[in-house]
């Protein structure tokens, strides 16, 4: 597997670099937002550890800019900053995880091995006439195809992974945001709103419900 450390301290991404070459890991580094971000598009790295304040781009812009160009790629912050306001930022910007400094390369090392681990499903999901599968990053609704954002996807295979179960909107938050503090979680209604649309079920629809005050649950109703 193949890494993309964006990072301008060249001590931070030496100490990674060593760190996770010695776990198996191949590593590249950029060491501004440019060159990130030419590097995430034309070299294919499987996951990008992205630091938000960078010479020449920020992160944030070259998060946004990687899901413009349809890149799936995983990407976890690196970041000193950690607002509720900036964390929400980076989920909207396309992240998939966020990891405050100074951490433990050990906390590092196990997030990246989760995401890696969820590359690696193959699982074929299903939802009433929703078709999903994991590995190509496709949904299908009625057989013809559905795009949804990585954030949307995530939060769609978890409540279908979770049939028949009440998720609650703390449970989301933690599971697929992966945030274990107080946070705002009317955030995931914005995104069940948008897959609710994109998937044109109503608010009442019987295969995805919302459970008024708690969450949702997902069952199959044919």
């Amino acid at each position: 597997m193949k890494i993309l450390i964006v990072e301008d301290e060249k001590g931070i991404s030496d100490f990674l670099k060593q760190g996770l070459e010695e776990e198996g890991y191949e590593i590249i580094v950029a060491n501004n937002g440019e060159q990130g971000l030419d590097y995430a598009i034309n070299k294919a790295p499987n996951l990008i550890l992205l630091d938000w304040m960078l010479p020449k781009m920020v992160g944030l812009d070259v998060c946004k800019t990687i899901r413009k160009n349809d890149l799936k790629t995983p990407i976890i912050f690196l970041t000193a900053k950690d607002t509720i306001q900036e964390t929400i930022e980076g989920l909207k910007a396309g992240a998939n995880d966020y990891i405050k400094k100074p951490f433990s390369f050990e906390e590092l090392l196990e997030r990246i091995k989760i995401h890696f681990r969820t590359l690696d499903e193959s699982k074929q999901l299903s939802l009433d006439t929703i078709k999903i599968d994991i590995s190509k990053h496709q949904v299908f609704s009625d057989s013809k195809e559905v795009v949804l954002t990585q954030r949307e996807f995530e939060l769609l295979v978890y409540l279908i992974k979770n049939k028949g179960k009440v998720c609650t909107r703390t449970q989301i938050i933690e599971d697929v945001w992966n945030i274990h503090f107080e946070y705002d979680t009317g955030v995931i209604d914005v995104f069940m709103n948008a897959i609710r649309k994109k998937l044109s079920l109503s608010k009442d629809e019987d295969c995805i419900k919302t459970i008024r005050g708690v969450g949702y649950i997902a069952n199959d109703t044919k």
